[in-house]
């Protein structure tokens, strides 16, 4: 476990290890999926945190973490801060210190030059779940994470009106339910087959499942949504004035879920094949054959391949 210390609090002098928590600006982690080499590394085949052990030339264990993360990843941090000690334990019972060190970075992570391990990729704590990582490093993630969110500013004002000097945020009309909104890439080559994903057996979502590429839309428009999903999910690159919008789903997965509205955008052209670019989401690409699609398919994405063909540009599924 980790004790958490402000900024201006000294690390403790017994850990003679350093590790990085780093995290940008849409809340993810960036986490390090070390070798699967058993008896020879600390934590083999789990994802972790990058750092290290502190070496003579290291004059404070902030040295040491900034080490690391150069040498592994190539990796400069500026705003490197004390966050607290991890306590880590090993095979044999033994504990052993960590000083953790938190920063902000907003890089991709496929672009760092890893020198050790496996890769390296961002991730939201809630799908820390899904992951082969230490409770401990679970743990020390989510916490950091929920203090961030209690430091965090006031909320920017919303629309409104103004009553007293102070500007009130609008109401909703009674009733009102947010819809969440998903971004999908309906992408099919000349011979007309279409690309699907096969989603990892511990997903949340849809299981061991066939489903089209998608991601949820952040503080972004929609296409810039689909680009940025081709690119991290797929390693597609795909312009913006190469899609077009061609079919919407109003659905629900369950009565009285959260609502979803489903954007399938066509991409007419795209440069590079699928790649494995998060296997821990995806474990296979494959173009199918429209009228043979695979048995374990999210429903709606059958309904909306079928919406496509026939030239319909609206469906809706899963209400009553």
């Amino acid at each position: 476990m980790a004790s958490p210390v402000s900024p201006s609090d000294h690390v403790a002098p017994q850990a003679a290890n350093a590790s990085a928590l780093i995290y940008n600006d849409r809340g993810e982690y960036l986490l390090h999926l070390r070798d699967y080499l058993p008896g020879q590394i600390w934590e083999p085949g789990m994802w972790s945190l990058l750092g290290g052990g502190r070496e003579p030339q290291d004059a404070t264990l902030e040295h040491t973490v900034r080490r690391e993360l150069a040498e592994e990843a190539g990796l400069r941090i500026s705003d490197l801060t004390p966050f607290g000690v991890e306590e880590a334990t090993d095979d044999s019972g033994a504990t052993l210190p960590i000083a953790i060190y938190a920063g902000s970075w907003n890089g991709d992570s496929r672009e760092l030059h890893l020198t050790e391990g496996v890769m390296l990729a961002w991730f939201a704590p809630d799908d820390l779940h899904r992951l082969r990582i230490a409770p401990s490093t679970s743990d020390l993630v989510r916490r950091h994470a929920a203090s961030r969110t209690a430091d965090a500013s006031a909320p920017a004002p919303q629309t409104g009106s103004v009553q007293g000097g102070e500007c009130r945020p609008a109401a909703s009309p009674n009733g009102t339910v947010l819809n969440i909104i998903g971004v999908h890439l309906y992408l099919e080559r000349s011979d007309g087959t279409v690309l699907l994903g096969l989603r990892h057996p511990d997903s949340g979502f849809a299981p061991s499942t066939w489903h089209v590429l998608a991601g949820h839309c952040e503080q972004e428009s929609a296409v810039t949504c689909l680009i940025r999903e081709a690119q991290e999910e797929a390693g597609l690159l795909i312009e913006p004035q190469d899609v077009e919008l061609v079919h919407v789903v109003h659905h629900v997965d369950r009565t009285g879920d959260q609502p979803r509205m489903g954007l399938f955008f066509r991409a007419h052209t795209w440069t590079g094949e699928p790649e494995l670019r998060e296997p821990d989401k995806c474990t296979q690409w494959k173009f199918w054959d429209p009228t043979a699609l695979p048995e374990r398919l999210v429903p709606y994405t059958r309904v909306v391949i079928e919406g496509i063909r026939a030239g319909r540009l609206y469906s809706e599924t899963g209400w009553v």
